[in-house]
Parts: C-alpha cells; structure tokens; sequence
C-alpha cells in the first residue's frame, strides 16, 4: 500500500467512526445477504458484535502505517477465526460487505480511487489471516 493509499483509508475512516454503530449493522446484514450460511457463527449480541467489529478495523486502520507491528495480532485473529467456523471463502464475501458497507456510508466519498485502498488494505490483512490459519508453518 502506498502512503496516498493508506492516508485514503485513515481519512475515510474518520467519517466511518461517527455512524460506526449503523456501518455495523449495514455490514452484517449485507453479509447474511451475501452468505447465509455465516449466520449461525455468529451466536451472540450482534450489538456488541458490531461494536468488536468497528473497533478492531479502527486499530487495523490506525496501524497501516506500522504494519509490522500490527501482523502478529491479525495472525492471531486469523488462527482464531478458524474456531469460529471461517473457511477461507468466507473472506471474500466479507470483503465483499465491507466494501458494500463503506460505499453505503462514505456516499460521494467513496471514490474509485478510495475503493481500491481498502480493497488493497483488507486483501492484504485477508491473506495474512488466511496464511496464519490454513497455510502450515
């Protein structure tokens, strides 16, 4: 990613984190939409779920610009995702409804050219997921 790329995402984050409860809620229902399937992984108060989703893409989002202090943690979440029931599929439906979701609240905003940021961004931190998870040591 380049630094424009980053600097893209950061700044669009800022005007994710005030309707961050509503680009949750937009977020899950666009992937149930997309994979029912995934549905049942999640068991508990998808308020809450919500509200864990936003603020780890927060900390992601912050730490672009030190990505090799934030890899170990995103290798974790990907190993932990495994128990949860996530096949490596699942990360491009989520993609999918993360994007959907931006360009729902970014409006305008959401530029071609701010969509491959974050396209670029999440495919990056998928295939670090994915490679901790499924790909042996």
């Amino acid at each position: 990613m380049t630094p424009e790329q980053i600097q893209s995402i950061q700044s669009t984050w800022l005007q994710v984190v005030p309707i961050a409860d509503k680009a949750a809620e937009l977020f899950y229902g666009k992937l149930f939409e997309l994979d029912p399937a995934v549905k049942p992984m999640f068991k508990g108060d998808m308020s809450e779920q919500g509200r864990k989703l936003m603020m780890t893409i927060g900390v992601v989002v912050n730490g672009l610009t030190r990505l090799d202090e934030i890899v170990p943690t995103v290798q974790t979440l990907g190993r932990k995702h495994v128990d949860y029931g996530v096949k490596p599929e699942h990360y491009d439906t989520v993609g999918a409804a993360l994007l959907w979701t931006l360009e729902q609240g970014l409006g305008a905003a959401f530029t071609p050219a701010v969509k491959a940021a974050w396209a670029e961004a999440y495919g990056t931190l998928a295939t670090v997921m994915k490679d901790a998870a499924y790909v042996p040591a």
